[in-house]
């Protein structure tokens, strides 16, 4: 079983990387403190800074916990093979090798998800995802799926965009999309949403 990863408090974003540059190797990964907005607390380090160290390391962001008044926890890791890429991250990891901060070990990761097609194949985030054209005419076809489809909640919608972007293979793509769009023309969701077919207000 593996162990729990544990909390990291450092001072800032320097001593984040200072961190990093020793430890990314260790694949349990931690659960690093960050600072809410406006707070003062045992760190200035923010969400937008800790992410950039990741990335620059071959790291990735995860699940959230709460903390106290001051700062929340974020699970940072080793990317795993195969982890997909997100648009945004794409775009990070330009402006961080134009600005020349990238670590050995993120480079490697980099090539890794081009040379495998990740890196082409980064999904868009919730507010950027749009419609693929194969889902489009899959709803078009069954009107019932249609119109579940156009009241499901954001986070809904993006699951279902999102787990068509990141199928690994086109038959598996095929295979959630049925899913899908008979999930939805059953008048159902992924996760549970106040409108229905049947309540759409």
């Amino acid at each position: 079983m593996t162990a729990e990863p544990p909390e990291l408090i450092v001072a800032d974003a320097a001593a984040w990387r200072r961190w990093l540059r020793a430890h990314h190797a260790d694949p349990n990964g931690v659960w690093l403190v960050l600072a809410k907005r406006g707070s003062a607390g045992p760190t200035t380090l923010d969400y937008d800074q800790a992410l950039d160290e990741a990335l620059c390391h071959g790291w990735i962001d995860g699940q959230v916990k709460s903390r106290d008044e001051h700062t929340y926890r974020q699970r940072f890791t080793p990317r795993r093979a195969r982890s997909p890429w997100s648009a945004r991250n794409v775009g990070i990891v330009a402006r961080l090798l134009a600005e020349g901060r990238m670590h050995p070990a993120g480079l490697a990761e980099v090539e890794r998800a081009k040379a495998d097609g990740r890196w082409d194949a980064a999904y868009a985030g919730q507010a950027t995802a749009e419609v693929p054209e194969d889902l489009a005419a899959a709803l078009a076809a069954e009107p019932r799926a249609r119109a579940m489809f156009d009241i499901l909640t954001a986070r809904n919608r993006y699951a279902i965009l999102h787990r068509l972007a990141t199928a690994r293979r086109a038959d598996t793509r095929q295979r959630r999309l049925a899913q899908f769009v008979a999930m939805l023309a059953r008048g159902e969701t992924l996760y549970p949403q106040r409108r229905t077919l049947d309540d759409p207000g």
